[in-house]
């Protein structure tokens, strides 16, 4: 389908510079940015990837992971192709490093209407980058709260000035998604950017210029993305940043796409992160990937009471009043939304996923 993008400037060189990511791409005619889906075509940005959907599927709020906003949700996922990173251990590559315009054609109130037919309380903007399709998913967004649906980013944080401006428009959360704590070394030969200060910056923005709620995870890779002085680093910016309520995910990571020659993350390592999160004062750490640890587990924060229970990606109890307090000491905890229903409804709900295409 495609569609003229919103994002840009042009230069005096006839270059047009995209201002979705920061990258800053500047482009020739007839070319595109890194992404693969924005390039100019007859002197004009283009998201050629506007209404190409690759893959959607019904996903608990949980995996993305997020839970402190909209608790036992099932959510639409959608993605386009293309992203700004090249990340060598992505578990989606097959999606985010194919340089090719694919999928089914949907439009916004197809997408919002899809959600609502698989009983979907949001719609997630996941699998890839989703900054480089921000103006395909803010015409969606608006559709979904049109509908009283909400919306999520899945996002490397990656961002401008201008695409968190776009964001405020119609982005309820946003989880932004940390590698190896954002370490220089890590990201410069893993991901290919030079570093992390962009997804820093735009965590700042987005606190101070929007009211998307925000949480933060953080893949912790064996060897080479596990640094505990980055993590420690990092967990001072959240609290300093975004405060001590926000809440941090350490995600296990697993072998995948160019990494396949590593193991998976330590338990211990993990366990150690989550430690330094609870020394620097971030009072809802968890960790990822890892069902059945009790670090999945929320806690109420003063008197230590596990006020929800998870295993994975359901929730197995939930301790807590009708204000979100906790039931033992009547700490508030800060968590938006309560979970509809019993547990093995939603449950089964999930269970409800299909594929827009095969990738």
């Amino acid at each position: 389908m495609g569609k003229e993008a919103e994002l840009f400037k042009k230069l005096p060189n006839g270059r047009i510079k995209c201002t979705a990511c920061a990258r800053y791409c500047e482009i020739p005619e007839g070319k595109d940015g890194l992404c693969g889906i924005r390039g100019v075509t007859n002197g004009r940005l283009q998201l050629h990837a506007y209404g190409r959907v690759i893959a959607g599927q019904i996903d608990p709020i949980e995996k993305k992971p997020v839970t402190h906003y909209m608790p036992g949700s099932s959510i639409y996922s959608i993605a386009t192709t293309g992203c700004n990173w090249l990340c060598k251990y992505c578990q989606n590559y097959d999606i985010s490093q194919r340089r090719k315009i694919e999928g089914s054609e949907m439009t916004p109130k197809q997408v919002v209407e899809s959600a609502i037919k698989y009983g979907a309380a949001g719609i997630a903007y996941t699998y890839n980058e989703p900054s480089i399709f921000i103006e395909f998913a803010k015409d969606c967004g608006i559709e979904a709260h049109k509908k009283g649906l909400f919306n999520i980013f899945v996002s490397n944080g990656y961002d401008t000035p201008e695409s968190v401006k776009m964001m405020g428009e119609f982005l309820d959360c946003i989880t932004v998604d940390f590698k190896g704590s954002g370490e220089e070394k890590f990201v410069r030969h893993y991901i290919g950017i030079p570093n992390s200060d962009p997804v820093f910056e735009s965590i700042r923005q987005i606190r101070e210029r929007t009211n998307i709620h925000i949480e933060i995870t953080d893949l912790v890779v064996p060897q080479v993305g596990d640094n505990m002085e980055a993590a420690r680093n990092l967990c001072k910016f959240i609290y300093d940043e975004l405060g001590p309520e926000t809440p941090i995910h350490f995600l296990r990571f697993h072998p995948d796409y160019k990494m396949m020659e590593f193991e998976y993350t330590p338990i211990d390592t993990l366990e150690k992160h989550h430690a330094i999160a609870k020394e620097e004062g971030l009072r809802f750490a968890y960790l990822g990937n890892v069902p059945g640890h009790p670090l999945e587990n929320t806690y109420c924060p003063e008197c230590s009471n596990v006020v929800v229970k998870r295993y994975g990606f359901d929730i197995l109890s939930w301790n807590l009043d009708g204000n979100n307090c906790c039931n033992r000491c009547k700490c508030a905890i800060p968590i938006k939304g309560r979970p509809v229903g019993h547990a093995d409804n939603r449950q089964n709900k999930r269970k409800r996923y299909f594929h827009l295409m095969d990738f």
